[in-house]
């Protein structure tokens, strides 16, 4: 276990209900797949990717599990190539039954954290849809805890889609961040 992993261990003892927060496993890639598909929201990919995801990113993601190990919610992400200080949050997903208890928050805090740790975070990046209230309030309060500023602008406008109809998605780039 690394630093990071221990401390992401110690704080995941604060969120209620027994449930723990650490790296995922190719063994969680369907649970992912699920929990993606059930979200109602999020672009869900292949089976294939979730279990790609969980074996090459998984030091840029975490998983939190229940007090029966069922992962109930996940944050993906990476560290941009171009930018090895900005980290990309792809998804954010939550089991039905845990949402409206900071899960969302506490995953990417913990996220962010250990991506800090491990190699410098200056920024955190995601896109999310005109509409999607919920992401919006979990990034601009992740903002407001880390004491950053938000910029936007259309990353991908909806003509840029080949498979139909799609809204655009609109980045969001967070920082910098202040530990």
């Amino acid at each position: 276990m690394t630093a990071a992993q221990a401390d992401l261990r110690t704080e995941a003892t604060e969120i209620p209900d027994a449930v723990t927060i650490e790296h995922p496993s190719v063994s969680d890639g369907a649970a992912l797949w699920r929990l993606a598909k059930d979200s109602g929201t999020l672009d869900v990919n292949s089976s294939y990717s979730y279990l790609l995801w969980c074996r090459d990113f998984a030091a840029t993601s975490v998983v939190a599990r229940d007090a029966d190990g069922t992962p109930v919610g996940f944050v993906t992400g990476y560290v941009r190539p171009d930018r090895p200080g900005t980290l990309l949050v792809w998804q954010v997903a939550v089991d039905a039954g845990h949402q409206g208890r900071g899960l969302a928050g506490r995953l990417l805090d913990a996220l962010a954290a250990r991506v800090a740790a491990e190699g410098g975070l200056t920024t955190v990046e995601t896109t999310i849809t005109p509409g999607n209230t919920a992401s919006e309030r979990l990034f601009a309060s992740f903002a407001a805890r880390h004491g950053a500023g938000v910029e936007r602008e259309v990353l991908f406008a909806a003509g840029q889609f080949p498979d139909g109809p799609h809204d655009p998605e609109v980045l969001h780039r967070i920082g910098p961040l202040h530990h």
